[in-house]
Parts: C-alpha cells; sequence; structure tokens
C-alpha cells in the first residue's frame, strides 16, 4: 500500500508539473484567487491559514536553513534567465530585420544567401513582376545583393585572433529597401568607388573599423566612410556598392540575393506566384519578415535547449536542498502538527500549509535570481555566427517578461516537488508516532 501510495503520489506530480508549465501567467493568478478565496471561506482553508502563519512567523528563527532554498533557487533561475536571454536575444535581433513589405528573392533551392546565386537575367525578370513598388521616376525599388566574407581583426585580442565579418555589396535601392537603416557618422559610400559603410554592431566586434580608417578586402583596399544603424542584424555588416564587390571578388554580374519593396504587404502573394509560374525564373520570394524569423528558428531552439539543460541539471540540485530542509523543519515542528492534528485540524490544511511555506521561499529565490539576470545581463552585448551567413551576428541578450515568468515558473516548481513530500509525510504520519518522535 506503502508503494502504491507514494506511486500515485509521484504520477499527481509528473501531471501537475506538466500543466503547470504549459500554463499562461493568466493561469496562475486566477489558481492564486481560488487559494486565497478558499482560505478565507472555508474551515479547512482558515486551518490552513493558521498553520501557515504560524511557520512563516518561524522563518526567521531558521535563517540558515530556509537560505538554502532562495540561494539555490536563485542560482537557478539567474542561470536559466540568463542563458534563456541568448536566445531571445539573437531571435529578436533577426526578426527585427525584416517586414511584411519587403521581399527577398533566392534561387529555389537555397536555404539561405550565401547558397544562392541569381543572373543579371534573372533580375530583369524579377523586376517586372507584378507587386514591385517603383519611385518617382518609375523605377522599380529593388536591391540586387551579393554576399562574401571578410576575416577581420577581433577588437580586444592579444593574440591576433580573426573573426569572420559578412560584407555586402548592394545596390542604390539598398536604403531604400531598409529604411531604418541610417547613417550615424559619415557618410555613404559613392558607387564605382572602393567605399565601404560598416554596422555599428561590427565596430563593437572588430578593431579598426572607423571612419578614414583603410581596410583591405580582396587584396585591394577599401576606405570606410561611414558607419550605420539599424537595429537588426545588418548592424553586423560592411556595406559597399555591389558592383566594386564583385569585381574584387571576381562574381561576374550575378548576385546572391534581391530584396525588392512591395507596393504593400499584400502584394506578396502575386509577387511570389508571379515569379513561380516565370518558366524563365527558378526562384523563390519571401517576405523579408518570414525569411529571418526561419534563419533564427534553430539557432534559437538550440540556445534554448542548453538553457533549460543546465537550468534542469541545477534545478535537481535545488530540489535536494528544499527536500532536506523542509524535511528537518518539519521534524522540527512534528510536535505541533501533531498537537494542531490532535484537536481537529485535517491533513490537508497541514500539507497546504507547508507547500504554501516553501513555495514563498521558492517565490523569493525566483524573484532573486530574475532580479539579478535582468540586471547583470539584459542588453549584455554577444555574437556568434548567424544561420545562414559567413560572419558573426552582434546582438544584445534580452531579458524578456515572458523569461521572467518562466524563471518565476520554475522557482514555484523547483519549491512544489521539495515541498510535496515532507508536506504529505507531516500530514500522514500518526499522531501518537510524531508526538515519541517529539
Amino acid at each position: 500500500m506503502k508503494f502504491l501510495k507514494n506511486l500515485g503520489l509521484v504520477l499527481l506530480l509528473a501531471v501537475m508539473l506538466v500543466a503547470w508549465v504549459l500554463m499562461p501567467w493568466q493561469g496562475a493568478l486566477v489558481l492564486a484567487v481560488l487559494l486565497a478565496l478558499w482560505m478565507l471561506l472555508f474551515r479547512s482553508g482558515a486551518q490552513t491559514r493558521s498553520v501557515a502563519a504560524v511557520g512563516i512567523s518561524t522563518l526567521t528563527q531558521r535563517l540558515g536553513s530556509s537560505a538554502v532554498i532562495v540561494v539555490g533557487i536563485a542560482g537557478v533561475v539567474g542561470v536559466l534567465v540568463a542563458l534563456l536571454a541568448m536566445a531571445e536575444g539573437y531571435g529578436q535581433t533577426l526578426r527585427n530585420s525584416g517586414s511584411l513589405d519587403t521581399a527577398i528573392v533566392m534561387r529555389g533551392a537555397s536555404a539561405n544567401e550565401v547558397s544562392s546565386s541569381l543572373s543579371r537575367e534573372d533580375l530583369v525578370q524579377i523586376e517586372q513582376a507584378p507587386g514591385v513598388a517603383r519611385n518617382a521616376k518609375g523605377e522599380p525599388i529593388i536591391s540586387a545583393e551579393t554576399v562574401t566574407a571578410a576575416n577581420l581583426p577581433v577588437k580586444g585580442s592579444t593574440t591576433g585572433d580573426e573573426g569572420s565579418a559578412q560584407v555586402r555589396g548592394v545596390g542604390e535601392a539598398a536604403f531604400t529597401v531598409r529604411p531604418n537603416v541610417k547613417l550615424i557618422e559619415g557618410r555613404t559610400f559613392q558607387p564605382g568607388l572602393r567605399e565601404i559603410v560598416v554596422g555599428k554592431g561590427a565596430v563593437r566586434q572588430f578593431e579598426g573599423l572607423r571612419v578614414g580608417a583603410s581596410l583591405k578586402l580582396g587584396n585591394q583596399p577599401w576606405t570606410i566612410v561611414g558607419i550605420f544603424a539599424s537595429g537588426d542584424a545588418m548592424e553586423s555588416e560592411l556595406w559597399a556598392d555591389a558592383n566594386v564587390v564583385n569585381d574584387t571578388y571576381r562574381r561576374g554580374a550575378g548576385r546572391n540575393s534581391a530584396t525588392v519593396k512591395l507596393e504593400n504587404a499584400a502584394a506578396i502573394k502575386a509577387f511570389s506566384e508571379a515569379l513561380e509560374a516565370n518558366p524563365q525564373l527558378k526562384v523563390k520570394a519571401s517576405t523579408t519578415l518570414d525569411f529571418f524569423a526561419k534563419q533564427s528558428e534553430k539557432m534559437t531552439q538550440i540556445l534554448r535547449i542548453i538553457g533549460i539543460t543546465v537550468g534542469a541539471i541545477m534545478a535537481v540540485g535545488a530540489v535536494f536542498g528544499a527536500l532536506n530542509t523542509m524535511f528537518a523543519a518539519v521534524a522540527a515542528r512534528a510536535r505541533e502538527i501533531a498537537t494542531l492534528r490532535a484537536i481537529g485540524f485535517r491533513g490537508l490544511p497541514v500539507v497546504v500549509a507547508v507547500m504554501l511555506e516553501t513555495s514563498l521561499l521558492a517565490l523569493i529565490g525566483g524573484l532573486i535570481g530574475g532580479a539579478i539576470a535582468f540586471l547583470l545581463f539584459n542588453g549584455f552585448e554577444a555574437s556568434t555566427m548567424a544561420a545562414g551567413s559567413v560572419g558573426k551576428l552582434s546582438f544584445n541578450l534580452a531579458v524578456s517578461p515572458q523569461l521572467l515568468w518562466e524563471g518565476i515558473k520554475w522557482a514555484l516548481a523547483i519549491g512544489f516537488v521539495g515541498g510535496l513530500f515532507p508536506a504529505v509525510r507531516a500530514a500522514s504520519l500518526p499522531v501518537t508516532t510524531a508526538l515519541r518522535e517529539a
């Protein structure tokens, strides 16, 4: 019977944890309101309130053991939120790189710009497709672009390390199709000249990227004439005239991709269908928002898996710490709990009261861990190789409210697991046995 009881308890715990993980914050708020109403309106709830008040009031007398739970859970939440903030920041940077009224066109079987190629004839056909916006002169707003890589010295390296930077050869409409790209220093490059503008994210990563400096790309000297900001993945790139980039790297007249300004967000359907129906083309088109969202999916998933795995390993240690602490606390209060049960207190109020005490400590630990993660890591600059590119992507870690809520959920789950078994033992131990042990 004891085995079956423990097995049922474990199964109940598993079901409740799954439900808790999937629960949004609104559901948790409803649960908290229902618990508060139960404690206010029902006799068993009033008993729970009385037992919990006594236990919580003695926490100051057990600062050392209580701190074990708080510090352990704070560490779990802090590390978890910090690691998940990497995935969040990376994903946000790429998602901010696109919009619904611009489209990117690549070779049909290509997963990214690096593996794509478009001929001059392809570009002419793309310009004539329906849905392409035109400027005041009636010219299609399209930037045919070449993507390549350059090895540059990493900023702050004492051993001369080099990193890969993505160089983008762009057309005259590059700033029109990406209106969020703004020059913050210097000027834009002049077509036909070996001049280049660099993103402020690249400036943070690589040495010597400043206005007026010389840069060697493709064994040719280039002059940095400007620095731009965009708030997205483009900030990690270096931009220059596509014709000059192609000449330098012997790319001919072809391009890797074409970024197109659409007449409106709804025009993507007619535009993509026209390209697919054209027998002279083997290309695919999607909004830049969809393209960059897909580019971020795999890396975001990897970073989240790493964060959750590390958090789960640390959570196991925190659970054992909470179990030991709460078993000791329950044992120290065995006489008190036995006396309460002898005078008519039921088992359920005792269980809930012990769980409330553990949950309070877990909540404090979760809040501390979340606050530390936010203060230390929100906005922290990081970089990694961007999916589907040939250069590093500079991004800022983002500790969002959703991540903080995930951290709080983990904290309360740890507190729940750590407090459940001691609480059930306190409520199920025979009164005579409890008094004898005390």
